[in-house]
This record gives C-alpha cells, structure tokens and sequence, in this order.
C-alpha cells in the first residue's frame, strides 16, 4: 500500500488549543448514565497521538460506553473529554467528528445498494479533491486486495468481513486524529480478523491514533501500546500492552474481576455467569446495560 506523505495525516486534522504534546484523547475522571443506572464510574485513560490503546473486559463491563462516548453518540454525567487539548465533554458528535474522532461501529456502517466502489468514491469525494479520488482508491485496494476484486460487486451482498474491511477502507483517504474501532473482529473468521487487523495497523502507519474495542485479547494486544482493563464500569487497570495479561491474572486471583473467568489462557476471557455489580455506593448496573443502544444524541449546539 502506497502511504501518504509523510505529515498529511496529522495536516488534515491539526491539533487543537493545546498542543502537540497533549493525547489526542483524555477522559478525566468520567462518569456516565444511563437513566438511574450508572454505566462508567471515574474512567480516566489517555490515547497517545499516533499511539494503539486495546480497551478490553468481559461483556457488560463498560467498553462499548466508552466508545460512544468518544464520538459524541453518549453524554458525559460528570467528568472531562478532551480532544487535542480540546475540552469536547459537552460538544455534540458532529462537533466532536470535526476535531478528527471518527468511530468505525460494531455494525457495518455502509451504503447496502451501492457498489463497493460506489461506497469508496461517495466517502472518498466528501474529504478530497476529485483528482485524489483515484489515487485513495488505490489505497484502499492495496490495503484490502478482495475489495478490489469485488469493486463492482453491491455492498450488501458482501460477506460480513468483507463489510468490515469496506467501512475501514472508507478511513483510507483521510484518516482520522483518532479512529475508535469498536468489536470488529465480531463474528468473522481468523483469517478475516487478520485481514482486518493489518488494516488497521495501515491506518495507524499513517499517523492515526486509534482505541480498539475488543473482545479478543490476544489479538488486540499483539498490536497495541498500550492497555485499559474495564471491570464492572471502572478502570481495573491501565498500563503497557505486554504487562496486560499479568494484570489481569493478578486481578483474577485476588478476586478484584469478579464478573470475569479465565479459561486456557490469559488471553481468553469470558463473561462469568455471575451478573456484575458496580461498586456499592452506586445504583446497582444490569451487566448486559452496555449491550444496550446508546439513547439519542442532540446534533444541535
């Protein structure tokens, strides 16, 4: 895949009032919920500019939260985001997106009528001069060679890894000051999951940032920076990516994840059947709330 220039990235979205060094992302002491029941407790994490930060946890445990929060799609409670520097704790998502947050959801988020290549030019035509549309077109094929294969062929008739690799494709052209990849490899087979993972490590090699929502551990920490351990709505544990498993044995055996179990590996961790319970002094949080879609989203100022 031919790369863009070096510092395009980062020109098409420049930081904001607080400089280069700040993370392009920063949640400072966040809570959120949803009606009477709380789903965040006191999240604070950091995304580094250009860094990868596996976000990862049993079901119910906050993740998907976290993810709608940082497009905009769920209001804070109480609590700070920040974007580049930016306070966005209060901005509407289409504000928000503006600053260069862009989320790639665990649906497909394509056009199901058109082509793939129908797909590629309406999101590529919206952010770059048509005489750069052809040359992103080339990007995107070389980062997924079946799409390429498959230019002509109507979107929804893709298979669902295929739909998956479409909707990052998408990001190819412009990517993003932060992508925010929630439950991607949901449902496909390892060698699609592969597929999908060498895409996004594509996008981050063009200066993107990127928060990987993900169930499978092993993969998403083969990749990333850095790690943020959800349990029960609050921040377990947060350090370097190749400390995580430790971690989270370590939070097993003293019983700190109670709504978590280990199988074979530290890498494969599932729900328990025991519901999880947020921390007592709040109002008790069902463990599949997070599963739940997120409640409208004013786009007014």
């Amino acid at each position: 895949m031919s790369a863009l220039a070096p510092g395009a990235a980062s020109a098409a979205w420049p930081p904001g009032t607080g400089g280069a060094r700040d993370p392009v992302l920063s949640f400072e002491h966040v809570n959120v919920s949803y009606g009477t029941y709380r789903a965040l407790f006191d999240v604070s994490l950091t995304v580094p500019t250009g860094g990868i930060v596996a976000l990862v946890g049993s079901n119910g445990a906050g993740k998907s939260t976290v993810a709608r929060v940082a497009s905009g799609l769920v209001p804070i409670t109480d609590g700070a985001m920040r974007v580049d520097g930016v306070d966005a704790t209060r901005m509407p998502a289409y504000r928000i997106a503006r600053l260069g947050v862009a989320q790639v959801p665990e649906g497909r988020g394509i056009f199901s009528t058109l082509s793939v290549e129908e797909n590629l030019v309406l999101s590529f035509g919206r952010k770059l001069p048509k005489r750069d549309v052809r040359q992103a077109l080339d990007r995107a094929y070389g980062a997924f060679a079946v799409l390429g294969q498959r230019r002509r062929q109507q979107a929804g008739t893709l298979s669902g890894g295929q739909q998956r690799m479409l909707s990052l494709a998408k990001i190819l052209a412009v990517p993003p000051r932060l992508l925010v990849a929630d439950e991607l490899s949901l449902g496909l087979a390892p060698v699609v999951i592969d597929a999908v993972y060498e895409g996004l490590l594509a996008i981050r090699d063009q200066g993107c940032a990127l928060l990987v929502v993900e169930q499978q551990i092993d993969r998403v920490l083969a990749i990333a920076d850095r790690a943020v351990l959800l349990a029960k709505g609050a921040v377990a544990w947060e350090g370097p990516s190749t400390e995580a498993e430790a971690a989270m044995e370590r939070l097993l055996a003293s019983g700190s994840m109670t709504g978590v179990s280990m199988t074979t590996a530290p890498s494969a961790v599932v729900a328990s059947a025991t519901p999880a319970t947020p921390p007592r002094s709040a109002p008790s949080t069902p463990s599949a709330l997070n599963d739940l879609p997120p409640p409208l989203h004013p786009l007014a100022e």
